[in-house]
């Protein structure tokens, strides 16, 4: 393959993109302290004294005067406040940095999360925004806040960081400065209290700030960066039609063919890319020849590439035409390859003068690439993890015998032709023979067929007839460029066989490997997959197939095909070691071949996800070389498909953590309040008449006993609505359906919540046909109830409340619209969440936010809906409770 000329289309649209957005520039550190913010406002002030508008979105001090004086002259916009648990956290107000508009936006600690109730949970998410509107951004960043490394560091440091920036952010910046300084420098910086206060100082180089640490994430930081440099070269390169490489960077690049000496050429790579510290690849070009390559010989090359991709290689098989050295070389050029490594030919002259020399071509063209030659003498093979058996012999005997009929044929069939008729080209008659041959049993019968065609031909029809002797020399012509044309039909006939069939093995595989590919992507469990998976390599292999995942206990059959509950001791027993030791084992297998079975480790990059065992009734190895590497790409699919799906299941535990943490939060956060402010109020009482009660007269008495009675029965709804809640997740709503009287409901609702709605007015509007709908009494009158309360709670004391029952369609409908502040836009899809609480509601009056819930999941129970809205009048809100109609669903019935 040729390299184009032209620049990459993808590296132009990503240009493209790029275009109609602000450019984002992020000031990048090993750990805090290093002087980021420092130095952004440095860059910010020169770029207001070039004329830039410059605007300050939000950006952390923390007390430094060195950086607090670089922020004058910088137009500072406001902070928005935002209500969070009693207090109040300051946040950028994007809207304002919008609507300013500044050609450059200061926006600090990118990885930051912002207060509940901001417009995006992410301050990443915010510059995104800024960014789309075509403002530019400067922002900064530590090493420890980016998602791909943060494994990594907590390992280090032993300091889990919460807050994470997508890897995705820091490569969509077009402009990356690291700030560096040494470990010793930022050690010191903390001692002098510039980054903490001293007591903060103290406990941060005692923990984070240790010496190995910082070290640590400085290569961390500096590597990250490095990458990202390479990344926009590379870019650049294909965008501008830049034929590399540029040695910026060391690559390494081996190319390795059929030879035994392949193996020993891939350790001298391993052996050059540990020395430059670089990363490498390992290549096979797959030309027409392959097609003619021995089951022994491909399986070399399969084999050669496992052991490159075991010693930290990118393993490819690149397919290509008929000039390897071009495609090696357009493929090292698209990889900024550096260096590439050959084994040494050991090539016939022959063959070197038809075909030409790779290693020659490469050292030709290579350019500023250099091109290394290596020696493979003394090695005989790579390693063979797993023996396998011959595959299936070529035509038997039966091939060459249908050789001979078609030809005895085509003389007989010539000989009464010549009988009949002068045909001077009579030796075309055996041609089809030989084509028929080569095309239906490959080339050794061809060959036969041909070698028996120039017998017969000489024997048949040329002078002396019936003999083997020639006594014309130009007969003697004629029979040599016959045999000739013979054997080259049938080498090219056969050639065409081998390549079709080829084509077609290959293509079926693949589609075969698609559509495997495609329900794997489809199942969602993984016992589905595990199943899904045994039956699809069984029905490939013609094999039985067990997989194994591995469980608290072992590990464990998760599918198998056909199904079988459990495996013998001995089997277990390797299936174990091939988990634990990453090695193929079992029979075929240097480690405990007398298993039954062969059993291969299901792992991808992330580490070991279980085991596949292939068992087949024949003698010897259990799988050909095509088998051995058909598995592979099966058991490859099979692990991907199974790392998804866990990730998908630890996603949907992380999210369900994450809400759990949240409602427990706030459960406590409720119960803190709720409980400790009824508790004290009781508590007080009774403490002050046990102590004083022959000093209160009667009415202080009544009046401190009304105020315990009506916190007590405050208490009991705060733990009356944690029950209902523990009963609508447990599903243990037993609900009735009967009919039921809504005003009848209504009235008894309203005595309950009388204590909460105090003086408040409460105006009732029902039709004078009474409203009977399909329910529960008890829930719908406990749902109601909460609905007066929340009324009661957000509406002021000499407000109005108001009660409308209505029929709307097949439905009963009850209202209650309270005369309040209302909710607000960005509450109203929450208003009906567990411990939710507006800022401008529940927060002054008391509640854990669980009275809406509670309404909502009872009404739901009874196969009703509720909803929210703002009150027609414009102030306050509508809470609607919905049920079917009684009459309408008996007479549907």
């Amino acid at each position: 393959m040729v390299a184009d000329a032209r620049p990459s289309p993808d590296s132009l649209l990503s240009l493209a993109s790029r275009e109609a957005r602000g450019r984002l520039k992020i000031f990048f550190g090993a750990a805090p302290g290093v002087g980021k913010t420092y130095e952004m406002l440095s860059a910010a002030q020169a770029a207001r004294r070039e004329g830039v508008d410059v605007a300050v979105g939000v950006v952390e001090t923390h007390g430094r005067a060195e950086t607090d004086a670089l922020l004058k002259g910088l137009e500072v916009v406001p902070r928005r406040d935002v209500p969070y648990r009693g207090r109040t956290l300051a946040e950028m107000d994007i809207d304002a940095v919008l609507a300013r508009a500044p050609r450059l936006v200061l926006v600090d600690e990118l990885a930051h999360t912002n207060a509940p109730g901001s417009r995006h949970p992410k301050r990443h998410h915010d510059v995104e925004e800024i960014l789309a509107a075509g403002i530019d951004v400067f922002t900064t960043l530590n090493v420890q806040h980016l998602e791909s490394l943060n494994d990594v560091v907590a390992r280090i440091t032993r300091v889990r960081v919460r807050e994470t920036v997508p890897d995705r952010i820091f490569d969509l910046a077009d402009e990356v400065e690291v700030i560096d300084v040494t470990p010793d420098a930022l050690r010191k910086r903390l001692s002098d209290g510039k980054v903490y206060v001293r007591e903060q100082a103290e406990r941060a180089v005692r923990h984070f700030f240790q010496p190995g640490n910082l070290t640590a994430l400085r290569e961390l930081a500096l590597r990250r960066t490095a990458e990202r440099v390479d990344s926009d070269m590379r870019g650049y390169m294909a965008a501008n039609a830049i034929e590399g490489p540029w040695p910026a960077a060391e690559r390494v690049l081996v190319a390795i063919d059929e030879r035994p000496g392949a193996a020993s050429l891939v350790r001298a790579g391993k052996r050059l890319a540990d020395r430059a510290r670089a990363p490498w690849h390992c290549v096979a070009v797959e030309t027409p020849r392959h097609v003619r390559l021995s089951e022994l010989e491909r399986d070399r090359i399969a084999d050669t590439l496992r052991l490159a991709e075991a010693l930290g290689a990118e393993a490819l098989v690149l397919p290509g035409g008929r000039d390897v050295a071009d495609e090696l070389l357009y493929f090292a050029r698209s990889r900024n390859v550096t260096t590439i490594l050959v084994g040494k030919a050991r090539r016939s002259f022959w063959f070197a003068l038809t075909r030409g020399s790779v290693v020659a071509d490469l050292i030709d063209r290579a350019g500023p690439i250099a091109v290394q030659v290596v020696s493979g003498d003394g090695e005989t093979a790579p390693p063979k993890t797993v023996e396998t058996r011959a595959a299936e012999r070529g035509p038997g005997g039966a091939a060459y015998a249908l050789a001979a009929a078609g030809v005895a044929l085509a003389g007989g069939v010539g000989l009464a032709i010549d009988l009949t008729i002068d045909l001077p080209n009579i030796s075309l008659i055996f041609v089809p023979p030989v084509l028929l041959v080569a095309v239906r049993y490959g080339l050794a019968p061809s060959l036969a067929a041909s070698v028996m065609s120039a017998v017969a031909y000489n024997f048949l029809f040329l002078e002396p007839r019936y003999s083997l002797t020639v006594d014309d020399p130009e007969n003697v012509v004629a029979l040599v460029f016959f045999s000739l044309t013979a054997l080259l039909a049938s080498s090219v006939a056969a050639r065409a066989r081998a390549q079709t069939i080829a084509a077609r093995t290959q293509a079926r595989v693949t589609a075969e490997l698609y559509a495997f590919s495609r329900k794997l992507a489809a199942v969602g469990t993984e016992d589905d997959l595990l199943w899904a998976a045994a039956h699809q390599v069984a029905l490939m292999l013609k094999a039985d197939v067990v997989l194994l995942t591995a469980q608290s206990e072992g590990l464990a059959i998760g599918g198998a095909y056909p199904p079988e509950d459990e495996l013998d001791r001995a089997e277990l027993a390797a299936a174990t070691w091939a988990y634990e030791h990453d090695e193929p084992t079992g029979l075929g297998a240097p480690t405990l071949p007398g298993a039954t079975r062969l059993f291969l480790p299901l792992k991808t990059s992330r580490g070991r996800l279980g085991v596949v065992g292939v068992a087949r009734r024949v003698d010897g190895a259990v799988l050909t070389p095509v088998e051995r590497r058909l598995l592979d790409a099966l058991v490859d699919q099979t692990a991907v498909a199974l790392e998804r799906v866990r990730l998908g299941v630890d996603v949907d535990q992380a999210r369900l953590e994450a809400e759990t943490e949240r409602l427990r939060g706030a459960l406590l956060t409720s119960v803190s309040h709720d409980l400790k402010t009824p508790l004290a109020t009781i508590m007080g009482v009774i403490t002050s008449l046990r102590s004083f009660g022959t000093r209160y007269d009667d009415a202080t008495r009544d009046e401190m006993l009304a105020s315990a009675e009506s916190e007590t029965e405050r208490l009991t709804r705060f733990v009356a609505n944690l029950l209902d809640v523990v009963r609508l997740d447990a599903g243990g709503v037993a609900a009735k359906r009967e009919p039921i009287d809504v005003e009848d409901i209504t009235g008894v609702a309203l005595r309950r919540a009388a204590g909460a709605l105090g003086p408040r007015a409460v105006a009732l509007d029902f039709p004078e046909q009474p409203l009977t709908a399909l329910g529960d009494p008890v829930l719908f009158e406990h749902a109601l109830t909460n609905l007066l309360e929340n009324a009661g709670k957000h509406t002021p004391a000499a407000a109005r409340i108001e009660i409308r029952g209505a029929r709307a369609g097949g439905e009963i409908a009850v209202s209650v619209t309270d005369d309040g502040p209302g909710i607000a836009p960005q509450d109203m899809p929450y208003i009906f969440d567990r411990f939710y609480r507006s800022a401008g509601g529940d927060r002054k009056t008391p509640g854990a936010g669980l009275g809406l819930a509670i309404a909502q999941g009872f009404v739901e129970a009874l196969g009703g809906s509720a909803t929210a809205e703002p009150a027609p009048s414009g102030r306050g809100a509508r809470f609607t409770l919905r049920l079917p109609a009684a009459e309408e669903t008996g007479s549907a019935s």
